[in-house]
């Protein structure tokens, strides 16, 4: 367990505004590590405001002061001129937050990250690759800092251990997840409340997503790797916005005797976006790294240009590779 650098403490004590970001297209542990450390920073009299590049999925939207995030290009009131530092989470490198023709070179980077691969490009960098979440991190760090979470704080911190060990799932389910989550509920956190909001209200139009891209489902690999597209096309039948695929990668992984999933999403002509899952010893993060992407060994992901059929051919090869070891 690494302990968190001192220089980052120094900064955070002594300084006054932050800004926050995490990386492009927020899953449940970038929002809610980026809001559970804005809280902490606030209870400290701090300023701290967060800016991601898209907007936040629906799924989020009930976690208390997600209502508050800044997104798109155009900056937020007082950058850059009013902040201390930039402390990017979840970022393996800069791009990843989808925002480094604004944040490059502009403030001082503080680095917090728990993916393999990260490139340690911030004045200080506290990478922890064996953290469940990057919310147990900033669990640790208010722990560090002699903060004392309220119960909406709490509950942004249980949510990055829900999502990131797919409900305590995954092998990052490991014994330091479990000890933050009850930590975290002793603490205040909702556990009833974070189960409503990612398994019991879904819009309809993510339900109809779902259907729309298990018509797609392949199998290959006899049956150890499993595929399904989204392309915008369904993504108009069904109505859906930005975030409705949440989770949508789970399904084709529940498949008795799959040990690898793809998730390929068109996300402009010609573009696509790749998420990976798998079990045990199938890396995937090395698959997507390889395509300038990263995560972890168990999930990654990666944008790559290509007609989304192909793409999908040249994945199904490479998780077959990846099945061999």
């Amino acid at each position: 367990m690494t302990k968190t650098p001192e220089d980052l403490l120094r900064v955070l004590r002594g300084g006054e505004r932050f800004l926050l970001t995490s990386h492009a297209n927020p899953d449940g542990d970038a929002i809610g590590s980026e809001v559970g450390l804005a809280r902490i920073l606030r209870s400290l009299g701090k300023g701290a405001t967060i800016w991601n590049a898209d907007p936040t999925p629906r799924v989020y939207l009930a976690l208390p002061g997600s209502d508050r995030i800044h997104h798109g290009e155009e900056a937020p009131v007082g950058f850059p001129d009013s902040f201390d530092a930039l402390i990017t989470l979840e970022c393996p490198t800069l791009d990843r937050c989808g925002l480094q023709d604004q944040l490059a070179d502009i403030l001082p980077i503080f680095n917090i990250d728990h993916h393999l691969g990260n490139e340690h490009y911030g004045q200080v960098n506290w990478v922890d690759t064996a953290a469940p979440s990057l919310g147990e991190m900033i669990h640790r760090l208010a722990r560090t800092l002699n903060v004392t979470l309220d119960q909406g704080t709490a509950t942004s911190l249980y949510l990055t251990l829900v999502t990131d060990t797919g409900n305590f799932r995954f092998a990052n389910a490991t014994a330091r997840a479990f000890e933050a989550a009850a930590e975290l509920v002793t603490e205040g956190a909702q556990p009833q409340e974070v189960a409503r909001w990612l398994y019991e209200s879904q819009p309809e139009s993510a339900v109809r997503l779902l259907g729309e891209t298990l018509q797609t489902l392949e199998l290959a690999a006899e049956g150890r790797v499993a595929t399904v597209l989204l392309t915008q096309e369904m993504s108009g039948r069904a109505g859906a916005q930005p975030g409705d695929s949440e989770g949508l990668i789970d399904v084709p992984r529940s498949i008795a005797g799959v040990d690898a999933v793809a998730v390929v999403r068109e996300i402009g002509p010609g573009q696509c976006k790749v998420s990976l899952r798998s079990r045990g010893d199938v890396d995937v993060e090395r698959i997507a790294r390889a395509q300038g992407g990263g995560g972890h060994r168990n999930a990654a992901g990666f944008a790559v240009d290509g007609d989304c059929t192909g793409v999908r051919k040249s994945v199904v090869e490479q998780l077959t590779a990846a099945l061999e070891g």
